[in-house]
């Protein structure tokens, strides 16, 4: 018999969980992979599930990385497959030297041939009969068994599982008690029929340094509550819906009156995407701070309004957990295809300000920033998320918000301010050159500050006009803001591991971790190449002089049209020859093998030398 040469490693593995939708499998797998982060190890958890509730195929995949390379690696060291529907693909998808545990009740079918892997059988079903009559929980404790397996085949501290076990269920005891009785079958079983067989193991570590495990949805509902918003406009769509679940969690705990009860906050479930925002831009034209969160099909109804809010000057912010388009294309799968209609939302000239997170800890930050932007630039702000960075958990740096830190609130009139102007004041009027005007909330003055908001074309003193030179000057003023604008939004991440080095990596979002990984492993065969994260739109000056400094650059981004590559051509004036895309559009998050394979590739068909042998890293913020 031929001997398998198994993968063999210490905490750096990807282990890929087979399910169906509805079985329960979602408390054992994240009962894994908080293991894992509890024992100190970085760990990045992604779920892969179909937009209907029950019944199909989901994945659930877990990268376990001790370098804190955290994006999909690509590639599946071991197989937990417990889904007869997908069952001879998950086989097949698996590495060679990999490990299938699959539920053996069953025989395998006769196609199952590979001699190059390790298959483990383990009777979850037959396990989980004889031990338990209840058949509500049969199904799942059985998920609960192959957990308890991995314990033993991985070398998983068990006290660590049966903690977190006794943790979840401290409110109803007697839940605890079967839980950890099938983590002991599972255990069990594997100790006595597979001893040795694997070599994947975890070894407790110390990597994470504090780091905390949340998803980017629920970092975007405290930076809001951090951020002060008291109203949210909202219609719920796949995979925004939790923003305003964890916003409004949040606000129960910290936006309620100690003496009275009452919430400070007003949520407001609309009947449409349209009304949503038009719920947000009233909040905030009356002086509020408030926000929608929203997907692309979101984003087409919402267009009308924001061209309103761009025109009339009214902050907004708007966050977009990007999925798979168009139309409702894959509503459970993630992508970064909404650029180019979050950038020119609405008709004619309109430009709007865009924020790209790529972690939890820049979902809080950059959330709670949006809302000093749009109030400062008069404008609405969209932060770009996707589905994986908002619904799935993410370990990130922990948080943090500056003592004392005060809301900007931009140029805001006051009743002494009015009474003190000596000159007449225009809503629209630019008194210092920057694009941005002065405005007042309603009711600040009994008898000044009072204007008309319109979305025609008005004057400076928001008159309504059709004279063309007023018009105009108002669109030029805007463009005006727009530059200032350029230099408000936050600047890019950027490596110059060689200043000689003519190749340049861009990328942002949930595409950085991926990237930073390929950009490692590059470096390791002699192509060492430089890179800039964008993380706002209007671009920084600093993307321009990275673009202007190399020969060659790649374009990493999650979409079909490369909408990244677009919008720089587009802004930055940019040869097209000069930049190269490289697109992932299969729904699920990008891999570091697939980019790495990509440059590679790229680079025996470029005539310029790309890749100095010099390498360093760290980013220059």
């Amino acid at each position: 018999m031929k001997t398998v040469k198994k993968i063999s490693k210490i905490n750096d593995f990807v282990i890929r969980f087979c399910n169906v939708n509805g079985s329960g499998s979602a408390s054992a797998n994240n009962l894994f992979a908080r293991a894992i982060f509890r024992l100190g190890i970085p760990v990045s958890p992604k779920n892969i599930f179909p937009s209907n509730i029950q019944g199909l195929p989901t994945w659930y995949e877990v990268r376990v990385n001790e370098d804190g390379f955290l994006g999909r690696r690509g590639g599946i060291d071991m197989a937990v497959a417990v889904n007869g529907q997908t069952l001879f693909k998950d086989y097949q998808e698996l590495l060679p030297g990999g490990y299938f545990l699959y539920d053996s009740t069953r025989e395998l079918p006769e196609n199952f041939t590979r001699t190059d892997i390790t298959p483990i059988g383990i009777p979850l079903t037959s396990l989980c009969n004889e031990a338990f009559s209840n058949p509500k929980l049969r199904q799942l404790l059985k998920n609960i068994i192959y957990v308890g397996s991995l314990s033993y085949l991985l070398d998983i501290e068990f006290d660590v599982l049966t903690d977190s076990i006794k943790k979840q269920f401290q409110k109803k005891p007697k839940l605890a008690d079967p839980n950890i009785l099938a983590l002991e079958i599972g255990f069990a079983y594997a100790e006595k029929h597979y001893r040795n067989s694997c070599e994947l193991s975890v070894r407790r570590s110390n990597k994470l340094n504090g780091d905390i495990m949340m998803s980017g949805n629920s970092a975007f509902g405290l930076g809001a509550v951090y951020a002060g918003a008291t109203v949210v406009g909202w219609y719920p769509i796949t995979p925004s819906t939790s923003v305003v679940e964890a916003f409004e969690r949040y606000a129960n705990r910290f936006r309620v009156e100690e003496d009275t009860g009452r919430h400070k906050v007003a949520i407001i479930q609309a009947e449409d995407e349209l009304a949503a925002i038009g719920i947000v831009i009233g909040a905030s034209w009356n002086g509020a701070r408030a926000f929608t969160a929203t997907s692309g099909p979101g984003i087409s109804l919402m267009s009308e309004f924001l061209g309103l809010a761009y025109f009339a000057e009214i902050p907004v912010v708007l966050i977009d957990v990007q999925r798979t388009g168009p139309s409702t294309g894959m509503p459970t799968r993630t992508q970064q295809s909404d650029l180019l209609a979050c950038a020119y939302a609405s008709h004619g000239d309109t430009k709007n300000v865009l924020l790209f997170p790529c972690d939890p800890k820049e979902c809080f930050e950059l959330g709670a920033d949006a809302f000093d932007l749009a109030e400062r630039l008069q404008t609405p702000v969209i932060i770009m998320s996707d589905l994986d960075l908002g619904m799935n958990d993410h370990v990130s740096a922990p948080m943090e918000w500056k003592e004392g830190r005060k809301y900007d609130r931009g140029k805001v009139l006051t009743a002494e301010d009015l009474e003190n102007m000596q000159e007449k004041w225009g809503r629209y009027l630019d008194v210092d050159g920057d694009g941005i005007c002065y405005r007042t909330f309603p009711g600040t003055h009994p008898t000044k500050g009072a204007y008309f908001t319109r979305g025609t074309s008005h004057n400076e003193y928001s008159a309504y006009t059709e004279e063309s030179s007023d018009y105009e000057a108002n669109m030029k003023r805007l463009l005006v803001k727009w530059e200032t604008a350029r230099g408000l939004v936050p600047a890019p991440r950027t490596k110059i591991n060689d200043p000689a080095c003519k190749t340049g990596l861009i990328f942002f979002g949930t595409s950085t971790h991926s990237t930073y990984e390929a950009i490692s492993r590059l470096a390791k065969e002699g192509r060492v190449c430089n890179s800039l994260r964008i993380r706002a739109f209007p671009f920084h000056e600093e993307v321009l002089e990275f673009i202007e400094r190399h020969e060659i650059l790649f374009v990493i981004e999650q979409n079909r049209d490369a909408q990244m590559r677009t919008l720089l051509i587009n802004e930055c004036g940019t040869c097209r020859d000069k930049l190269q895309s490289i697109l992932n559009i299969d729904g699920l998050p990008i891999t570091a093998n697939f980019i790495t394979e990509c440059i590679r590739n790229a680079s025996l068909h470029n005539t310029v030398e790309p890749f100095p042998k010099q390498y360093s890293t760290g980013e220059k913020s």
